[in-house]
């Protein structure tokens, strides 16, 4: 026996079932998420031909997959996005020092193209001086004295930084505001 649950009768309404146009819609808010955006340029960079850029933001989006299966989620919030092409940029800079001590520069060129690439997606690196007011005011909010309550000052300056700075270069200047030797 076939029942209509919906059919003409029904008090109920049907559920509205968002498309993938309205999800996009409620997600961008007025822009473009960081994914999408990844996407268009991807399009584009084939049309052009751009083997180079094709193969990084395919990169890219694979690693923003990993994320969301390890997630469990359907769409990384752009947060959460940056935070994965911060990790493939770190990879690359990691690579270029590798190269370059195993005495391949034409590796480490490519590298260097890679992460050019990775940064034109993440927001601007904070200056030294932006990182150095953070570690100031981290140490004035939590009262450290030295090199035990690095951890708490670190913890604060990098939630304020929000992702725009290494994490050795804000270890570094930590260090320095506490009067040790880095």
């Amino acid at each position: 026996v076939f029942i209509v649950c919906f059919g003409k009768y029904s008090k109920k309404a049907p559920p509205e079932i968002p498309t993938r146009n309205k999800q996009q819609e409620l997600t961008r808010a007025g822009q473009m998420a960081l994914k999408e955006k990844i996407k268009t340029d991807l399009k584009e960079a084939m049309k052009r031909g751009d083997t180079a850029v094709v193969s990084v933001l395919r990169m890219a989006l694979s690693a923003m997959q990993n994320k969301e299966i390890e997630k469990r989620v359907e769409n990384l919030a752009d947060a959460e996005a940056e935070r994965v092409l911060a990790t493939e940029g770190r990879k690359r800079k990691d690579s270029i020092v590798s190269f370059e001590q195993g005495n391949r520069p034409e590796l480490a060129q490519k590298e260097r193209e890679e992460l050019a690439v990775i940064k034109a997606y993440l927001p601007e690196e904070a200056s030294a001086q932006e990182i150095q007011k953070a570690v100031k005011e981290a140490i004035i909010k939590t009262g450290a004295q030295n090199l035990k309550d690095m951890g708490k000052v670190m913890g604060v300056a990098m939630s304020v930084l929000e992702g725009r700075a290494d994490g050795t270069e804000v270890q570094r200047i930590t260090k320095e505001e506490l009067g040790l030797s880095a």
